[in-house]
């Protein structure tokens, strides 16, 4: 009687000098090893582009977030200052802060109360330059400034040399 079973029917392997065993089926096992570590590579190509993308993106987001909130902080100085209620004695500063210090320290209202009003809790760090140090711009100086004349701050703008994802250059956000 004939058997058909598959395990009956296979021939053994033989390698390169005729000889049966394990040494044919090394080589296979390389093969599929460098197929697997080519396939890994092309992926981390891959996948390394946009991990940096990802973080420049949270970044770029981070810097949004601190230029609003510090912008709030001056606007926030400026209407009170226009409504009376911060008393400066610089008449050139135009009611805008004297620096960014001065809104984190706080100021006294004029209003009678003893508490100082403070506008920002922190100057927060450049998310792009890992610095606390900002571009500033007085109400004096040019729109395209990037020297800070030091009468005022009429607005923050970021130190760093980099582009956006947008192709716009971090300082003029």
């Amino acid at each position: 009687m004939l058997e058909t079973s598959s395990a009956r029917c296979q021939r053994p392997s033989r390698g390169r000098d005729g000889r049966v065993g394990r040494a044919a089926e090394r080589g296979v096992t390389i093969l599929e090893i460098l197929i697997a570590v080519t396939i890994l590579a092309i992926l981390a190509a891959a996948v390394t582009p946009l991990a940096r993308m990802g973080v420049q993106r949270q970044k770029e987001m981070e810097l949004r977030r601190a230029l609003r909130i510090m912008r709030a902080a001056i606007d926030e100085y400026k209407e009170l200052s226009d409504q009376g209620l911060i008393i400066s004695e610089d008449v050139e500063s135009l009611g805008f802060p004297p620096d960014l210090e001065s809104l984190v320290e706080g100021v006294e209202l004029s209003d009678g109360s003893l508490v100082k009003r403070k506008f920002l809790r922190r100057i927060p760090r450049d998310p792009m330059t890992g610095s606390l140090e900002w571009g500033l711009r007085s109400y004096q100086d040019e729109a395209d400034s990037r020297s800070w004349g030091r009468e005022n701050v009429f607005d923050v703008y970021s130190d760093s040399e980099g582009m956006g994802l947008d192709g716009t250059p971090h300082k003029e956000w």
